[in-house]
């Protein structure tokens, strides 16, 4: 099991901090509670099915038909190796580490390429995987660079692999919308920025005979009636949908202005997270940790990733532990 942000049990523990007491800012999830309906008894009663209108909700959302709800992307990124036996396969990274872990569990040995270096490399793959926007770093890539690259790679009957996790906030960069072109495949998720990772919700768009290939490896009820109703009110709710963009734009910078101000200079900004390369990477989540704020720390490249503060509270509570930070590393300087 690879380590991932949001282990708030483990870090009460090992920080002896009750939990109550923490501020999670680990996990890159808009902190902020959706208007969800309630979830009527029969949900929880019955098999789920999938004429519930979901398919129809994600379908207005994402722009596209070629769609197959899952337990979360997670679910998809572990099977769907086992869909390329034999394939040359390569991952734009760093990235979400389950990307690797995945492929190399089902036998495969992915080349790891930069963006720069992808260009070269095409020739001799099959498969690439791209993370747009990039997690940790926020880096992305245009959606015609990827298109081109999807070109290439279908010529020969190869796939780009994009993960979307976090590009609500930037739809430009999106290829949902393009999902039943041959060799390409995109997965979705309600975790980020619907701030609903506990539902275990998410898409595979794709052409229909992937799709139907990769159904029948998850199987039938993957995703639980309660979670396929909530589902479906988020995706077609486009007031809320309106109100949290803005929302999380102005968090976001907000967010990178006072990384800024503490001597911290975020290289990249979802909105719904700050990637801050540095040096002081360990140590600086350590000082937050001590002080009861949990972030993301990434040993190779050596950063930080901070999400957004959910209430004014926790942006003061923040910006103390920053500025504490600074004054402590301004000590150690020569």
């Amino acid at each position: 099991m690879l380590e991932h942000g949001g282990r708030l049990r483990h870090a009460a523990t090992h920080y002896q901090i009750p939990l109550v007491d923490w501020l999670d800012l680990s996990t890159g999830l808009a902190p902020y509670c959706w208007p969800l309906p309630p979830v009527p008894m029969r949900d929880w009663m019955r098999l789920p099915e999938e004429d519930d209108g979901l398919e129809i909700a994600a379908a207005g959302y994402y722009g596209t038909v070629n769609i197959l709800p899952v337990a979360g992307s997670q679910a998809a990124i572990q099977t769907l190796p086992s869909l390329f036996a034999g394939a040359r396969v390569a991952i734009i990274e760093p990235c979400y580490a389950e990307h690797r872990h995945a492929w190399e569990r089902q036998g495969f040995a992915p080349l790891s390429l930069r963006a720069a270096d992808v260009e070269a490399a095409l020739p001799s793959l099959d498969v690439l995987v791209v993370v747009n926007p990039n997690n940790p770093t926020g880096s992305h890539i245009s959606a015609h660079q990827l298109w081109r690259w999807r070109e290439r790679l279908a010529s020969r009957g190869g796939c780009l692999v994009v993960d979307e996790a976090f590009c609500d906030l930037q739809p430009e960069l999106s290829l949902a919308s393009k999902a039943g072109c041959p060799g390409l495949v995109v997965f979705r998720s309600l975790g980020k920025f619907f701030g609903l990772a506990g539902a275990r919700l998410g898409f595979v768009l794709a052409e229909r005979s992937l799709l139907a290939a990769l159904h029948e490896r998850v199987g039938p009820w993957t995703v639980s009636g309660p979670a396929r109703r909530i589902g479906q009110a988020v995706l077609n709710d486009r007031e809320t949908q309106a109100l949290w963009r803005l929302r999380i734009q102005n968090d976001g910078a907000r967010l990178g202005q006072l990384l800024a101000e503490c001597g911290l200079l975020p290289a990249g900004n979802t909105g719904l997270f700050a990637w801050v390369p540095c040096d002081t990477a360990e140590a600086l989540h350590g000082h937050l940790a001590r002080l009861g704020i949990l972030v993301r720390h990434v040993p190779e490249p050596s950063g930080v990733r901070f999400g957004l503060p959910g209430c004014e509270s926790g942006w003061r509570r923040l910006e103390q532990a920053l500025r504490c930070f600074e004054q402590e590393t301004a000590k150690c300087r020569p």
